[in-house]
């Protein structure tokens, strides 16, 4: 019985690892400069409930749109805000595709109301997805800045708000 409750009090007091690939929405690196990251201004949001994550796929296009094979990620709570800033440090130097998904009611599931955008803003549709050659944009040593238009399903199509 000692050995359950020794047990069972180490698992709860060992703090849970973090990926460090996930960065902190008030991560200052874009506002500090001299490293690799993205600075992204999110456009067209169709309203400021739930919240935003942006993602990087790269350097290299081999693990686009992977699950988990992501470079870096944040997410950003909207409080009401239809437009948003977003920095998001990168590991190195290199081309790396940017997307953006607003989970409109933050329920961490993807639904027909939620929004999706990527970097240099490629035509969206319900059948396919934008390669990465297409998405794909070069990060150096300095914050490389970004805009991103969000679409929404609209019927059997998707496009932007409005």
């Amino acid at each position: 019985m000692a050995a359950v409750v020794l047990a069972a009090a180490l698992f709860v007091s060992t703090p849970a690892t973090a990926d460090p690939r996930e960065a902190s929405p008030t991560d200052p690196t874009c506002r500090i400069g001299g490293k690799p990251a993205v600075l992204v201004s999110i456009a067209g949001l169709k309203n400021g409930s739930g919240k935003v994550r942006v993602q990087a796929y790269g350097p290299g296009g081999g693990n686009f749109l992977a699950k988990g094979g992501w470079a870096g990620r944040v997410d950003v709570p909207l409080n009401g805000r239809r437009a948003v800033d977003v920095c998001l440090p990168l590991p190195a130097v290199g081309n790396y595709a940017v997307t953006v998904r607003h989970d409109a009611n933050a329920n961490r599931k993807s639904d027909w109301n939620d929004g999706a955008g990527f970097s240099r803003n490629p035509q969206l549709s319900l059948t396919s997805k934008p390669t990465f050659g297409e998405t794909a944009v070069r990060v150096g040593h300095a914050p490389t800045r970004l805009r991103v238009v969000m679409n929404y399903r609209r019927g059997l199509s998707v496009g932007p708000v409005g």
